[in-house]
């Protein structure tokens, strides 16, 4: 895909689209254009542009850019093989953003993560050698592999946006998003993260197995030398700026009072629905109403609906949630009994 010219700002101007018609072509640039909608027009290019080389998983890219536009962190649920580390990678080019990756492991120090202080033998003081947290976006690898305090270390930059090495603190490039994996087969050997740490990522994403159509056209793309698959041929059509202006206009999505009774009800009702250990906290309701906000952007709207809660509900409350030892037991899963839920509370008209 040819990139836009450097000066191009997607809040002011329209690139010129490729003969080919990929990404979508822009409202001509005369035409009195709203802010929101220029806003969702980048968020459509980017939703484009990753699902182009992200094939068979439309709901994950749909969800993974809203906790992005939300400023959330994702944990990532699915077996290995699945094209997380793509996933990430051709995000980071739609805006020209840094991206790192920590493999965790059973060894990993929190120093490894955050950075540490080294002392300068020629100039005889102490300087700051700054950890892969430092970036855009950061691929957290297996986070369950690591031991608690090196996933506390990673937890505490993701809440508060900066890490202080040796007392002297820094802050970290916005806009910023942890995406953590786990593999929900190999049990052994990991470090399971509690209800307070799970409770930090804005969502909670599974990958599954693509159709056959779609794997059948990954293995011959992927084997012919990556052509359209390759994450290579992502231009940057937008700025780090550009995104810290999507998060700020996610916020200002109007969310009616009849609208937040209702995420806070279903938020309540997993706390009193019967095979539920655990319930959301208000954590959660937060979370379910920032996430629809990014869903309304997503569709282009200036308001949030039932069904945008509704979209979030299962990312926003799956990690949220722990049932009762009898009904995992009875093979019921989580988003089992959350669908029950939302077909049990009334949304609003």
């Amino acid at each position: 895909m040819d990139a836009p010219a450097p000066d191009y700002d997607p809040f002011t101007a329209h690139a010129p689209s490729p003969a080919s018609g990929y990404p979508p072509e822009a409202p001509p640039a005369h035409a009195a254009v709203p802010p929101l909608a220029e806003a969702a027009f980048l968020l459509q290019r980017m939703r484009e542009a990753v699902g182009q080389v992200m094939l068979g998983q439309p709901l994950v890219v749909d969800q993974v850019l809203v906790a992005f536009i939300a400023g959330g962190h994702v944990l990532l649920e699915g077996k290995p093989g699945l094209g997380k580390t793509h996933l990430v990678l051709a995000l980071a080019r739609t805006f020209g953003g840094q991206f790192r990756r920590i493999q965790f492991t059973p060894d990993l120090m929190p120093g490894d993560v955050t950075g540490h202080s080294l002392y300068d033998m020629g100039r005889q003081e102490f300087r700051i050698k700054t950890g892969p947290v430092f970036t855009n976006l950061l691929l957290a690898d297996e986070i369950n592999r690591a031991p608690a305090k090196t996933q506390a270390a990673l937890l505490e930059v993701m809440q508060e946006n900066q890490v202080t090495i040796d007392g002297q603190t820094l802050p970290l490039s916005l806009p910023f998003m942890t995406l953590a994996t786990q593999n929900p087969i190999e049990q052994e050997g990991t470090y399971a993260l509690p209800e307070a740490q799970l409770d930090r990522f804005l969502m909670k994403v599974l990958i599954d197995y693509p159709s056959a159509p779609d794997e059948e056209s990954i293995v011959t793309g992927v084997t012919s030398g990556g052509g359209p698959l390759s994450v290579a041929r992502i231009g940057a059509f937008a700025t780090p700026g550009d995104i810290l202006r999507l998060q700020e206009t996610a916020l200002t999505i109007k969310c009616v009072p009849e609208v937040v009774s209702y995420a806070v009800r279903l938020v309540r009702a997993t706390r009193e629905t019967q095979g539920i250990a655990l319930g959301a906290g208000t954590r959660g309701a937060i979370a379910l109403v920032r996430v629809a906000k990014a869903f309304a952007l997503l569709a282009g709207r200036s308001y949030v609906i039932p069904d945008d809660i509704k979209d979030a509900a299962l990312p926003t409350l799956r990690h949220r949630v722990s049932l009762a030892p009898e009904l995992a037991i009875s093979g019921q899963g989580v988003d089992e009994i959350l669908t029950s839920l939302l077909r049990g509370v009334e949304a609003p008209r």
